[in-house]
């Protein structure tokens, strides 16, 4: 490891484990450990394709549902692909217990599954199909619940909870209509000079029929002024109340024809949709809610222009009931009864609706598209948020109780900041030159726009460089010489050596590591792996991690093919194989990575040492302990990482005598003020702005390693956590006042002349 930083740099030492939630102390002894070297921690949750991108592209949050105890409330249970009997069983009681106590459970599956037996109506939906089904779903429900009559809580759960109210822009293209982006706040007069007004939306007040900025949009989390960042109907301004418009049907300026595409059979309908014209900074622009657009999208009917269905039973235009049967394999008329039901119970129970969906649905093509017809409806029905309403992902509510305390000490927040995280499958496509083997996707990508980019790893490239992604190693220079570089240069300051970054970019002197990854000096050079079979059940593409990090044989049938499609990265002909100098298994069992590894260090089972268990589908957690001490040689997680620890700080005395720094790139980050950094998406690397750390780029942080007192560090809590407190979810809290509290109440670790709270069983 010192050699690796040495040499080539800490962000060549990459480290991986799977889901922290199961035993929570031996994940953080080695993440811990890592932060404290300046090593990378590789993420899991996307790794596995657990991860639901329906749920971001959404609300902007992963899996933020309910725990499982919530479906006990529910009175209209739908289940797809997830098979509760059997593969979430300690949860299914609820689901038996909700049908007791009145719901009605509906399962969506392919096969007459276990669940199946146990639901009131099984409904034999083709593999796949999902999507299809719920598209169709969704045109009943505009249909009757919206169109033929309204439904006051259907209506006052939209205005309040939904963008459905907001106002869109219409665009004129060459010869046709087009769906263009929210209209921005700061492009009328009467908002023009708002705070964060590119981050500030519209809606049309019923009372006045002008366009208003209600609260809550994202820009008002950032402004200056606090307590706007919430849910009441009152224009940001003034506070006068709001009542959004829905429809601009009955106060419509116009109807233009806007082109929509069905995918499922390559058609595309022209659709009128009602507008109004308003007078921007750019001149004249039509624009619709997201309502009208949306009736639009779902062929509703409603006296319009265009190719709209004239009934249920119209087969040849889409999401009508009938155009269904052909994907799905279900009758038309039991798509009317199920969204009538699903619906109606809405209405009566005030959301009690909820969807269950498991893996079987988010491991297929096109996963987000099933998720999101599905939550549409749960929208438009008035579920989501609501007690026994709602999607509830497999995977949970993610409001596990000691993340933000457990984060600080996993991350070695308490001592540096910040972490070096890196999303798995970004790295594997990458480091294990999995996009060598593919070449363009002409069916896939868009046929023109900023996104029109023929392979994907351009767009990799692309996102890491306007700091969408991290990307480690982060440069072609090792980041402790860097910093080296900058000081000669004059730069000492963290701004000044970030300053200094940014140049070097610019003028190409340093580039990012991903823009050339078959180079000797972008390679990742060592892997500590622990409570992971990280080299077979966890890898995507076993066979690529086995011929290009390992350089070992492999099964890799595939030929590259990449050349001639692939634009941001030089094409090297001979393609790398064994990048990983060193390979390091922490495990009880000879698996594959044991197998493949260089090193294996004999760790404790399950049943030989105290953890902490949590799962992200309950708010409690589950203290373990030890039946038996650790068999033979083997230890427990943090007793091997504390012993790598006491290790490299005593040979640091020769090699890091003294304390360095060490800089770090991170990218843009959720629930900060990062998410408004780029209204618009521009490359300062091809001239379009200019290059700005936290801005247009990655932020540069210069961060100080400390190899000699690493190990100290390893055992104590710091006090990093007096000065930065905890934090969850962009929610900052300060501690500092609990921090002197606890140091008082627990063993004490002292070093160097202080006295810190201290993390070892036997404090020394």
């Amino acid at each position: 490891m010192l050699y690796t930083a040495k040499k080539y740099g800490p962000d060549r030492v990459i480290g991986f484990s799977p889901i922290p939630a199961m035993s929570m102390l031996s994940y953080a002894a080695g993440s811990r450990f890592l932060q404290l070297f300046g090593g990378v921690l590789l993420s899991f949750y996307d790794l596995y394709a657990d991860f639901p991108p329906a749920s971001p592209e959404t609300w902007g949050k992963k899996t933020d549902v309910a725990e499982s105890a919530d479906w006990f409330n529910s009175k209209y249970i739908i289940a797809a692909g997830s098979n509760l009997n059997m593969t979430r069983t300690p949860d299914a009681h609820f689901v038996v217990e909700a049908r007791h106590h009145g719901a009605k459970l509906v399962v969506l599956s392919p096969d007459f599954s276990q669940v199946s037996k146990h639901a009131d109506w099984w409904i034999p939906v083709n593999a796949g199909m999902d999507g299809a089904l719920w598209m169709a779903v969704n045109h009943v429900i505009l249909k009757e619940f919206y169109v033929d009559r309204q439904v006051p809580y259907f209506l006052d759960y939209l205005k309040r909870y939904s963008d459905t109210p907001f106002v869109i822009e219409i665009e004129k293209t060459a010869d046709d209509y087009a769906a263009g982006r929210f209209l921005r706040a700061n492009r009328l007069a009467r908002y023009r000079d708002v705070e964060n007004g590119d981050w500030m939306l519209l809606v049309f007040d019923r009372g006045t029929g002008e366009p208003r900025m209600p609260r809550g949009s994202i820009g008002f989390r950032w402004q200056q002024e606090p307590g706007q960042w919430n849910l009441e109907l009152k224009d940001g301004v003034d506070g006068a109340d709001i009542d959004p418009q829905l429809s601009l049907l009955d106060s419509r300026d116009d109807v233009v024809e806007v082109p929509f595409i069905d995918f499922g059979s390559g058609r595309t309908f022209r659709r009128g949709v009602p507008v109004r014209y308003l007078k921007t900074e750019n001149g004249r622009v039509a624009v619709t809610t997201g309502l009208d657009l949306l009736m639009a999208q779902y062929g509703v009917p409603r006296g319009l222009s265009g190719d709209y269905p004239a009934s249920y039973d119209d087969e040849d235009f889409a999401y009508t009931p009938a155009w269904q049967e052909k994907f799905t394999g279900v009758g038309r008329n039991t798509i009317v009864q199920l969204a009538r039901e699903f619906a109606t119970t809405a209405e009566k129970t005030k959301g009690k609706c909820t969807i269950i969906v498991g893996s079987g649905v988010n491991h297929w093509y096109h996963n987000n598209l099933h998720y999101r017809a599905g939550i549409s409806a749960l929208i438009l029905s008035g579920c989501v948020g609501v007690n026994g309403g709602g999607l509830n992902h497999y995977t949970g509510q993610e409001k596990i109780t000691p993340m933000a305390s457990w984060s600080t000490i996993a991350m070695a927040l308490d001592w540096t900041r910040p972490p070096r995280l890196q999303n798995g499958p970004s790295f594997h496509y990458v480091h294990s030159n999995q996009w060598r083997y593919e070449k363009s996707h002409p069916d896939y990508h868009p046929p023109e726009g900023r996104f029109a980019r023929e392979h994907v790893m351009d767009l990799q490239v692309d996102a890491v460089r306007m700091g969408w992604l991290p990307f480690y190693p982060q440069f072609n220079h090792n980041p402790i010489h860097l910093v080296r570089d900058a000081e000669s240069a004059g730069a000492h300051s963290p701004e000044e050596i970030s300053s200094w970054m940014v140049d070097q970019l610019r003028t190409g002197k340093t580039r990012f590591s991903v823009e050339d990854p078959d180079l000797p000096e972008n390679w990742p050079r060592m892997w500590l792996i622990w409570r992971a079979n990280a080299l077979h059940t966890s890898a995507k593409g076993q066979e690529y991690f086995q011929r290009h990090y390992l350089g070992t044989h492999s099964n890799a049938i595939a030929d590259e093919q990449a050349q001639d499609s692939v634009h941001e990265v030089p094409w090297r002909e001979a393609s790398t194989q064994g990048k990983m100098d060193l390979v390091v298994d922490l495990n009880f069992r000879m698996d594959t990575s044991a197998l493949y590894s260089d090193m294996v260090l004999p760790s404790a089972s399950w049943y030989e040492k105290d953890d902490l268990n949590t799962t992200d589908l309950h708010s409690y957690f589950h203290p373990l302990g030890a039946a038996v001490p650790p068999c033979w040689e083997s230890r427990t997680d943090w007793d091997i990482f504390r012993a790598l620890a006491e290790k490299l700080s005593e040979l640091a005395d020769v090699h890091f005598l003294k304390p360095f720094r060490d800089l770090v790139a991170t990218p843009l980050l959720h629930d900060t003020p990062d998410e408004i950094a780029q209204p618009e998406v521009r490359d300062w690397s091809k001239g379009e702005c200019e290059p700005i750390p936290g801005k247009t780029m990655p932020r540069f942080s210069v961060v100080e390693r400390d190899y000699v007192n690493l190990v100290h560090r390893f055992k104590s809590l710091g006090p990093g956590i007096k000065k930065h407190g905890v934090e969850d979810h962009g929610i900052d809290m300060q501690i500092a006042d609990f921090y002197d509290e606890f140091a008082r109440l627990v063993p004490s670790y002292e070093w160097n002349g202080n006295r810190y709270p201290s993390l070892v069983s036997r404090p020394t």
